[in-house]
Order: C-alpha cells, then sequence, then structure tokens
C-alpha cells in the first residue's frame, strides 16, 4: 500500500487509476489531481474515496464513472464514494501535474499568501506558460471554470488561465 500526505492506494491499482485523467484538464490524472484520497482492494473489490477540487465541482460523477470502468475492464469491481472532509487543496496537486498544467497552458497555483496579492492586489507573480515571463496581468477573476482565473502575458500577448490556490 502506497501512503503519501494521507492518501492510501494499494499499489497494484496506482497504474491503473493513473490513466484516469481529470475531465476538465485531460493532461492531469485523478492521482496528479489529488482527488483520489483511497484505493484499496479486497478479493477484486475495490472501494475508492475521492473528494472534489470543490464542493460543485459537476466532473466528480463522471470520474466515478470513469474509475469504475477503469478498474471493471482489469477485472475489478469498484464503489466510487465522494468524500468532503478534509476539503481538496490545491496542495495536493503533484509535481508531475503542476508539471502537467504548465505544459498544456495553465499556470499552476501559487501559495495561498502570493495567490492573494495577485488576485486582490495585482502583483505580477503569475508566470505565463508559454514564454515564462511574470509580466503578466488579470483579465478576469474568473476563466474557463470557477477555478481558474484568466491572465494575459504582456511579454508574449498569449492569454492562459491560471489555476487559483484553494486551501
Amino acid at each position: 500500500m502506497t501512503v503519501v500526505e494521507g492518501v492510501h492506494i494499494d499499489e497494484e491499482l496506482i497504474p491503473i487509476l493513473v490513466e484516469v485523467s481529470d475531465p476538465e484538464i485531460p493532461v492531469l490524472s485523478i492521482l496528479d489531481m489529488g482527488v483520489v484520497r483511497s484505493a484499496l482492494v479486497a478479493d477484486k473489490h475495490v472501494h475508492v474515496k475521492i473528494t472534489p477540487t470543490y464542493s460543485g465541482c459537476p466532473a466528480m460523477d463522471v470520474i466515478g464513472d470513469d474509475i469504475k470502468k477503469a478498474l471493471e475492464k482489469k477485472g475489478y469491481t469498484a464503489e466510487v464514494e465522494l468524500i468532503l472532509s478534509p476539503a481538496w487543496t490545491t496542495d495536493w496537486i503533484t509535481p508531475r501535474g503542476r508539471k502537467a498544467l504548465e505544459d498544456y497552458g495553465i499556470a499552476a497555483p501559487l501559495d495561498a499568501e502570493a495567490d492573494k496579492d495577485v488576485l486582490l492586489h495585482g502583483k505580477r507573480l503569475v508566470k505565463c506558460p508559454q514564454c515564462g515571463s511574470t509580466n503578466t496581468k488579470m483579465v478576469s477573476q474568473f476563466g474557463s471554470t470557477a477555478c481558474k482565473a484568466q491572465f494575459q502575458c504582456n511579454d508574449c500577448q498569449e492569454p492562459f488561465d491560471y489555476f487559483k490556490c484553494l486551501k
């Protein structure tokens, strides 16, 4: 069993779950996103607990179905339980997930204090995922989803989403 920061996942399930993508950000696995809190197997039956990135996240039903399908393809039966506590935090995004976000064109979340400085005080701390410049500006506090803000780089002029810090 793997235990990382309160996450309990049986080793045999990791290769299966790493193939399940976040439906809103398909370059991220649900493991890299940090929504899987446990996945334990007993007699080919898997009980998976997932936490939404925010309480109204519409993707959780899709994620639950995708988990079941992936596990069933490998000969398991599965049940998926949605848990709300502890609440999901952007701290749960893995380093590999942060890199995948940036490679996909979404700026990874800053820490909570820097996030407030950016969103409330206009500080230029968000790095453009296209050119790497921090000469960026917020266009809107809301981007393609509620958990993102829309930014634009003043150097390369490219628009991009910034994944807000959630604690």
